[in-house]
């Protein structure tokens, strides 16, 4: 199959940049989806630097890598959510604890994240939008529909002069439909699109692992919201109830084996991937499919090589003739 096998950088920011590359090649990808963060691209220092953005190129042409997308999830979280401490721990130190300081810094680098994907070649910037009213999810005290979407409303107001940039550059933003974003199911999904339903420059990032533990059957979600699918995530989750453990995690950290759901590296967990490739080649997606590798179980150069391996197998061809065109006459 032609589509092109990439990996997400943001589990392997501690990692140089060179390093990243020259590991992911050994793993057997053929691109990355590079993290707006860590060691990997400095949205502001990409949007202005000319030499900055011919290194990273460079550095992908020396180990025979592309780049069709950018991940810029930290940065999105700080646009959209509500004053949190735990927002320091994505923006820089001069703006701790400053909620609207981080909220500017991270609308100015969001627009910067395009202008940067454009000048690297890439397509698409994946990340989060945050949200306002995630912290009203279990409606008790009680929350009235005026709240949710005085919400909704908010995400389209801090998001549209972003999202101008990104058409002025022809460059998509795609949502990973999330915990803790505006869009996190399928209902505030279509809400959302609804929302957007004039900016063809927002989409979704499709990643099924945050689907399968809500009880949402991830090729189904694909192919309803196909027409707005810009890139694909290929990540894989476990659901693991025993009778005492709860989905919603019981503030037990991830990788904890009490917990009744945890990521797991691809082909051990729950997802049904040949589905999800059976609607991919149906709707002719043929964009990248980037494994975001998360398995606190297993070391993750092993993972990142076999779940590279587990995409090239995984992901066969349509048919181009009828199986039984041959027994005519």
């Amino acid at each position: 199959m032609s589509r092109m096998v990439t990996l997400f950088t943001g589990q392997w920011a501690d990692l140089e940049f060179d390093i990243m590359c020259q590991k992911a090649k050994q793993m057997g990808y053929d691109g990355l989806e590079i993290a707006c963060w860590g060691n990997h691209l400095n949205p502001s220092k990409a949007a202005t630097d000319e030499s900055y953005v011919q290194s990273i190129l460079n550095t992908l042409k020396k180990h025979d890598l592309k780049c069709e997308a950018l991940g810029a999830h930290i940065i999105g979280q700080c646009v959209g959510d509500g004053p949190d401490v735990r927002l320091n721990n994505f923006a820089p130190k001069e703006y701790w604890n400053k909620p609207e300081e981080i909220r500017s810094w991270a609308v100015q680098e969001m627009k910067y994240c395009a202008i940067a994907a454009k000048r690297i070649g890439a397509k698409v910037v994946t990340g989060f939008t945050g949200s306002p009213i995630w912290k009203y999810l279990y409606s008790f005290p009680q929350t009235t529909d005026e709240m949710v979407e005085e919400g909704f409303d908010d995400i389209v107001r801090l998001w549209t002069p972003i999202l101008d940039v990104f058409r002025e550059n022809g460059i998509k933003f795609a949502l990973e439909v999330h915990p803790s974003e505006i869009a996190f199911d399928y209902y505030s999904t279509k809400k959302i699109l609804q929302k957007f339903a004039d900016r063809e420059e927002f989409g979704l990032n499709f990643d099924p692992s945050h689907l399968i533990w809500q009880g949402i059957t991830p090729h189904i979600f694909l192919n309803d919201f196909i027409h707005r699918v810009y890139h694909v995530h290929m990540k894989d989750a476990a659901v693991t109830l025993d009778g005492k453990s709860g989905l919603l995690g019981s503030h037990i950290g991830f990788g904890d084996l009490r917990r009744g759901w945890n990521f797991r590296s691809l082909g051990h967990g729950d997802v049904n991937f040949e589905e999800i490739i059976r609607v991919l080649n149906r709707h002719n997606y043929q964009g990248p499919l980037s494994v975001e590798w998360e398995d606190s179980g297993m070391e993750r150069e092993y993972g990142g090589a076999e779940a590279a391996a587990f995409v090239k197998k995984v992901d066969f061809a349509p048919s181009n003739v009828k199986f039984d065109d041959a027994l005519k006459s």
